[in-house]
């Protein structure tokens, strides 16, 4: 089953690409790998998921927003290369969390990621290396950023 066949199996919708805020491309291809910018946890309405994990925000909803960060890089690589079926495995993700100076659990936070993209290439290509650490402070107040880098199909 393809990574499409596979998102279309598991019922869910992706929002509309998030426009890049800044100077930057939100992606770019080189030589195979596809680099994809910080993305921040924007729900389909334009809001943004806010607050510090440990502190307003249980593990639980740090871990939600973090799949919406996952469906947000999504909508941008179908929107940037046609079909998340260009993508042939995750390589690498990094996550940064928004979190209060005494919390330990960015792993778990960053899973909600994770876990998605499992579930979309399976475990041997959805699953990469990765890294997960809190931070003072994200753009706009975001609770989560991740970025990565994917294996484009050949």
């Amino acid at each position: 089953m393809t990574a499409e066949e596979t998102f279309e199996k598991l019922g869910i919708e992706l929002p509309p690409a998030p426009q890049a805020a800044g100077l930057y491309k939100p992606l770019f291809v080189h030589d195979g790998l596809v680099y994809f910018s910080g993305h921040l946890p924007l729900l389909p309405d334009g809001e943004m998921v806010k607050g510090k994990v440990g502190g307003n925000l249980s593990v639980e909803e740090g871990a939600q927003a973090a799949r919406q960060v996952g469906l947000n890089v999504l909508a941008t690589v179908r929107e940037s290369l046609g079909s998340l079926d260009r993508v042939n495995r995750v390589i690498k993700l990094l996550g940064m969390v928004n979190a209060q100076p005494d919390f330990t659990q960015h792993p778990q936070v960053i899973n909600g990621c994770s876990e998605l993209f499992r579930d979309v290439w399976g475990e041997d290509c959805g699953v990469g290396t990765r890294s997960a650490f809190g931070v003072s402070g994200l753009p706009a107040g975001a609770c989560v950023e991740i970025e990565g880098v994917f294996l484009l199909g050949e």
